[in-house]
């Protein structure tokens, strides 16, 4: 815990959070994944994905406490089964309609199957990650409801297909908010106050000054999503509010991305695993909480919840949760 004094003169309580990983360690784990899930054609990979996360969280440590991630692979593989099962129905009823000659309406099953499946995969996706995840015994947990959501989506991809994209920053912030909102940590609640306007000039600034500077600006630009993302990020804890806050400058993340990619090239990619622990680190070491916080008053509230097919579903889909 850093102590650190406020204008005031109290001592103000700031927790850090302080990764150990290693590449070696992490090259490891993700070599003998690699292995196994070809050597049973796929079906090992809910077992990789945990041992992962696992290693990931109890490497993260905040307040001399490690954080922990108890998903299975067990769980996740029971979820791999249904998200298969509904693919594959997708995937037959598709093609039945192409047989019969009906591609547009096998075209609109598919957009429809979008529409309703990934909201769907995001909410069950949090729910199930956040749930599994915990700090001193304390586990965080996502109460959003799912028919909220998934009009919400709904609504949020529309405005987006009738602007022509314009309408996306917009829509990215609105979901973000929702989720993020939603997210509890014990008795603490996460809140996220974004605006699409500011997004949508912060990242058309970012494109123009980019390609006027020959892509330099770019590691600006990636540092101006990164403080946005954290600077309006808040932690509720009864009536107290902390704000969360990124440090991190253009120049750290070109120092940091320039780095990364000089290892996956002359590594041919095995450097994969140093590049993902040195990232980690980078982003957890650069975000603060501002405020005397006392995370010893958190208290347990939330539930686990063990059903892991959004998490699959949305891995599949390649849907960030986070």
């Amino acid at each position: 815990m850093e102590q650190q004094y406020s204008p005031s003169g109290t001592v103000a309580n700031r927790p850090v959070l302080t990764f150990h990983g290693d590449g070696g360690t992490y090259f490891g784990i993700l070599f003998l994944n690699g292995l196994l899930t070809i050597i049973t054609l796929g079906l090992y990979y809910p077992w990789a994905k945990a041992k992962k996360l696992q290693y990931l969280y109890s490497s993260t440590e905040m307040e001399g406490s490690r954080f922990a991630w108890s998903g299975t692979g067990n769980e996740m593989f029971k979820g791999f089964l249904k998200a298969m099962g509904i693919f594959l129905a997708l995937i037959i009823a598709v093609n039945v309609l192409a047989y019969f000659r009906l591609p547009a309406l096998g075209g609109l099953l598919y957009l429809a199957f979008l529409l309703l499946v990934v909201p769907v995969a995001i909410h069950g996706a949090n729910r199930y990650h956040w749930s599994r995840t915990s700090w001193r015994g304390i586990r965080f947990g996502y109460r959003g409801d799912r028919n909220e959501f998934v009009k919400l989506f709904i609504k949020e991809m529309f405005l987006t297909l009738v602007t022509i994209g314009i309408y996306g920053s917009w829509a990215a912030i609105n979901i973000r908010n929702y989720l993020l909102g939603n997210i509890r940590f014990g008795s603490g609640e996460f809140r996220y106050q974004g605006n699409g306007a500011d997004y949508f000039f912060l990242n058309l600034k970012g494109y123009f000054v980019s390609i006027l500077t020959l892509g330099i600006y770019s590691f600006w630009w990636q540092a101006e999503i990164f403080s946005y993302y954290i600077d309006n990020l808040r932690l509720v804890q009864d009536e107290k509010s902390f704000r969360l806050r990124s440090t991190a400058t253009g120049g750290n993340f070109a120092g940091l991305l320039i780095v990364n990619a000089l290892i996956f090239i002359f590594t041919l990619g095995i450097g994969y695993a140093w590049v993902q622990t040195r990232t980690v680190e980078f982003l957890l070491s650069h975000v603060e909480i501002e405020g005397d916080v006392e995370l010893s008053e958190l208290a347990q509230t939330e539930e686990e919840y063990r059903n892991a097919t959004g998490e699959d579903m949305a891995d599949m889909l390649d849907l960030s949760i986070i």
